[in-house]
């Protein structure tokens, strides 16, 4: 922790280190916030939800989440412009003096160029929130998260607690997060924001770290105004927290936030959070789990998770030198969207916008494709739950999603292949005297056996690969099982 503060303190930049009459102002400005934050405090609240998790981890979540099964995540901000590596480039720079970062720097800028310099070069000249809009759209998407503001502080709307460290006062000139709300809430696509608790680099952090986490200046005066803030003006309904790890939830408020959030915020009745509120906290507490990065755990998980995935398969951040083999392929991402679903999980699947505010043509034509497929095949996703059985027991690559249709439960099984001699067989089925089988996007039933020892015996139709209903991945709709 030391070498980390010593690092900061070196770093002499004038968003942390501004003339000694700024500063001041600054300081004062964050003193006062504690003040905005106490109107929101849940001593008064007459909702049920007291801050604390027994209390609300009884909170239902609410239905659109569960429903929704697919997101699109949007890691956006100054680490863009070097778009190297990872969204991380500023801590493995300063912190760990990483040598690949070092070099890249030393080939690429000028001596004595620092992190903050990138940010008047973070310029989003061609950012349109409505195209961005009506690319999610066409994905298929039903709720986007975007980063308000990354471990590096800087925030992407032009919030009063970050000063001089913002889209508005820096390099875009613009209210991102502003811009892209408005966006989408012309959509059915529900509005998310990620925000992460902590600073790298902030000094007022710094001091609360050194202190053992005894005092909490940073959560009064920066962490919790910022998040009352995003909620007082953009009205999400996600809440996407990290940046937790290193302090407690106590440390953090985090149960007095939330409490605020289910009992009298703006989005009481449809916000939802994740679970990085504090150490120990993942995959305990929260609306629905992430636990790690890409967590999937092929397996049913009765709390609701997600699985928060890139892409890109080696960064959150756009990559200027990313190879077209570090993208997954439509194939490999249908395959994801359907195990996640089948067992239980939402997929929330990360574009990397570019400094100019553009999505790469790569990024824009996967959610296209995946948008294609639910145009087919969303009736086995959206509003879908867990069956049974998650996978086949005889043929691998078939997943399983249910739900009731006119007081009947129907089955979907998801086929990621397409067999070479036109017959599958379901080993989990077992079917009844009124079972029908059919493909979504296909108009006529489909022909089967059914051999008890084994299973459904499932005789696909010799289509043309130009009239099949779909180019990846097909779904069998199955109607009155024995269960």
């Amino acid at each position: 922790m030391q070498a980390t503060t010593k690092m900061a303190s070196e770093l002499n930049v004038s968003v942390w280190r501004p003339s000694s009459i700024l500063f001041l102002v600054l300081i004062l400005s964050l003193t006062s916030l504690s003040w905005d934050v106490a109107a929101f405090r849940t001593s008064d609240s007459s909702g049920p939800y007291t801050p604390d998790w027994q209390s609300l981890d009884t909170r239902p979540i609410p239905k659109w989440y569960d429903e929704a099964k697919i997101g699109i995540f949007l890691h956006w901000g100054v680490f863009s412009v070097p778009s190297f590596r990872s969204a991380w480039f500023w801590w493995y720079l300063v912190a760990e003096q990483s040598p690949a970062y070092v070099k890249f720097m030393k080939d690429n800028y000028r001596p004595g160029f620092t992190y903050q310099d990138f940010a008047p070069m973070f310029t989003t000249e061609f950012y349109d929130p409505n195209q961005w809009a009506e690319i999610f759209t066409k994905s298929g998407a039903r709720y986007i998260v975007l980063t308000s503001k990354h471990h590096e502080g800087y925030t992407n709307w032009p919030s009063k607690y970050s000063w001089n460290w913002n889209s508005k006062a820096v390099g875009p000139k613009r209210d991102l997060v502003g811009e892209l709300a408005a966006a989408i809430k012309k959509t059915p696509i529900h509005f998310g924001l990620y925000h992460s608790l902590f600073e790298w680099f902030h000094p007022i952090y710094l001091q609360d770290k050194a202190n053992n986490f005894t005092t909490q200046r940073f959560v009064r005066e920066k962490t919790m105004p910022e998040l009352y803030e995003l909620v007082m003006n953009y009205k999400p309904d996600v809440i996407w927290s990290d940046g937790d790890w290193e302090a407690t939830d106590k440390y953090w408020n985090s149960t007095e936030f939330i409490a605020w959030l289910y009992n009298d915020s703006p989005v009481k009745d449809t916000v939802v959070v994740n679970d990085r509120w504090g150490a120990g906290i993942s995959c305990h507490h929260g609306d629905f789990y992430t636990c790690k990065d890409r967590y999937n755990p092929g397996k049913l998980i009765t709390h609701k998770w997600e699985n928060a995935m890139t892409i890109d398969k080696d960064a959150w951040v756009f990559r200027r030198n990313a190879h077209y083999a570090d993208f997954y392929t439509i194939e490999g991402l249908i395959s994801l969207l359907v195990e996640t679903v089948s067992c239980g999980g939402n997929l929330l699947m990360n574009v990397g916008p570019t400094h100019d505010g553009r999505i790469a043509p790569i990024f824009e034509e996967r959610l296209i494709q995946v948008g294609q497929w639910l145009k087919v095949n969303g009736e086995a996703i959206y509003a879908s739950k867990p069956w049974t059985h998650q996978n086949d027991t005889y043929t691998k690559k078939v997943w399983y999603t249910s739900k009731m249709e006119n007081n009947t439960k129907v089955v979907y099984a998801t086929m990621l292949f397409w067999p070479t001699t036109n017959i599958i067989i379901l080993g989990a089925v077992k079917i009844t005297s009124r079972t029908d089988v059919y493909m979504l996007g296909y108009p006529k039933p489909i022909g089967y056996i059914y051999f008890p020892s084994i299973g459904l015996k499932i005789i696909l139709p010799n289509i043309p690969a130009s009239r099949l209903p779909c180019d990846w991945a097909w779904v069998f709709k199955i109607t009155n099982l024995d269960e």
